[in-house]
């Protein structure tokens, strides 16, 4: 079973990658299981969502821990909340970019990937909406999804102007990781 956390404060959209993630992993044939968790219900407050997949139908209904790969959608959250909690030694984490933004000490295999999410979104769909930039950022950065089952999830999700901007924003989120892996070799 893969386990994904995303970090994120109420109405950025978690629950929208969250339910995009989950259809994506459905497209390949996988069992996902999508569902937010909300302390005080309103805009701005910290929240998650979570992803789990696996072959197999997933009953397992508790918050996630011990994660395999972290979204952390706003990186303000990173200043009051240990986001990398609990990430697995081989673990994988995407982060929105924040200028001036620290990076937790990560273990000797996990990895993090800091991607101008909002930036991309700006170009692309004109709001800073950088959910489904980060999702092609997680399909470069772990390998465990592929971008025509996201475009595929993308098209089922959105419609017109919005379709079109989302795919490009993941295209050039999965093109940032790609060509940042290239730099760090």
């Amino acid at each position: 079973m893969k386990e994904i956390r995303i970090h994120a404060r109420a109405g950025q959209g978690a629950i929208t990658t969250a339910a995009l993630l989950g259809s994506v992993y459905f497209l390949k044939g996988m069992y996902p299981y999508a569902f937010p968790h909300f302390g005080a219900a309103r805009m701005g407050a910290p929240m998650n969502a979570f992803v789990r997949v696996d072959s197999k139908p997933v009953r397992l209904r508790s918050q996630i821990y011990e994660p395999d790969y972290v979204i952390v959608v706003d990186a303000t959250l990173m200043r009051g909340f240990n986001c990398f909690s609990g990430l697995r030694d081989n673990g994988v984490a995407i982060v929105n970019q924040k200028e001036g933004m620290e990076m937790p000490k990560l273990k000797p295999r996990q990895k993090a990937f800091v991607v101008p999410a909002n930036d991309i979104a700006m170009k692309t769909i004109g709001r800073p909406l950088g959910n489904t930039a980060l999702l092609g950022a997680y399909a470069a950065a772990t390998g465990e999804i592929e971008m025509e089952d996201l475009f595929k999830a993308i098209k089922e999700r959105f419609q017109g102007k919005a379709e079109q901007g989302n795919i490009d924003a993941a295209r050039q989120g999965f093109e940032f990781v790609k060509n940042q892996s290239k730099e760090k070799r």
